[in-house]
């Protein structure tokens, strides 16, 4: 009965996320401990898990529309999920009540850094033209950096990670928000697989409990999505920072 509720709640709580084109993942992790009394590494890696379906499908959909830069994202994936592989293992050693506070720090952290590239990454956003990759030694050390980095954070706390990838695409390899935004759907996909087999083979990651929250997440998100175009884009930008920073605020109640 439970899993029939949690799936209740996810459909409604997908209806956000695919309205801001989140992920999510901080807001799963503070409903299921918060709202349902999940151990929080169960919600960690049921959460990190779950963010491989909604990203395999994202990804698929950029690709087609051209907004991926394929190669560079295989490169930062690969990384990130040796990133997520080991730091998932970090994570058993942190006592619950303190990776609860640090998972709410990230999510805020997560909240500000989209604000960032909201309001400064404006020149990258109007930028329209496939980028050219100049394929040096430098930029693909940049790669496996931005992807390590993010992949640790993702595989350590359970989140997505989407804001610091997007700047790390846009910042250190030069990519314009739109294939930014494209690639780090494909970049998501190894980490969230890794991150999650990580904690599968450590028993945090409950199976029936991730096919309830996939179910009401892909759900809800299908028909939050048909929302985005039809909102004043002020109202979007303005729930796409909040949104993570709400989720950290229930996990800290």
């Amino acid at each position: 009965m439970q899993l029939v509720e949690i799936s209740l709640v996810m459909i409604l709580l997908g209806l956000l996320l695919g309205f801001v084109g989140a992920g999510g993942s901080g807001f799963i992790i503070a409903i299921l401990t918060v709202v349902f009394g999940y151990p929080i590494h169960t919600a960690l890696g049921t959460a990190l898990a779950a963010m491989f379906f909604s990203s395999f499908s994202g990804s698929v959909s950029h690709y087609r529309e051209g907004n991926m830069v394929f190669k560079t994202g295989i490169v930062v994936g690969a990384a990130g999920a040796l990133g997520a592989w080991f730091s998932s293992g970090w994570s058993s050693l942190i006592p619950e009540d303190k990776l609860g506070w640090m998972t709410s720090g990230m999510l805020f952290a997560s909240g500000l850094a989209l604000w960032f590239r909201l309001a400064f990454m404006r020149n990258k956003a109007a930028q329209t033209g496939k980028p050219v990759i100049v394929p040096t030694w430098g930029y693909w050390i940049n790669a496996v950096i931005v992807g390590g980095v993010t992949g640790a954070l993702s595989g350590l706390f359970g989140i997505g990670s989407t804001p610091f990838i997007q700047l790390g695409l846009m910042l250190l390899l030069g990519l314009p928000m739109r294939y930014a935004a494209g690639t780090t759907m494909l970049v998501i996909i190894p980490i969230a697989l890794a991150g999650g087999a990580g904690y599968f083979t450590m028993g945090f990651l409950d199976v029936p409990l991730l096919i309830a929250v996939v179910v009401g997440t892909m759900s809800g998100s299908y028909v939050g999505a048909k929302f985005t175009k039809r909102v004043p884009a002020v109202w979007l930008k303005t729930c796409m920072v909040i949104t993570p920073m709400i989720g950290a605020t229930i996990l800290l109640l």
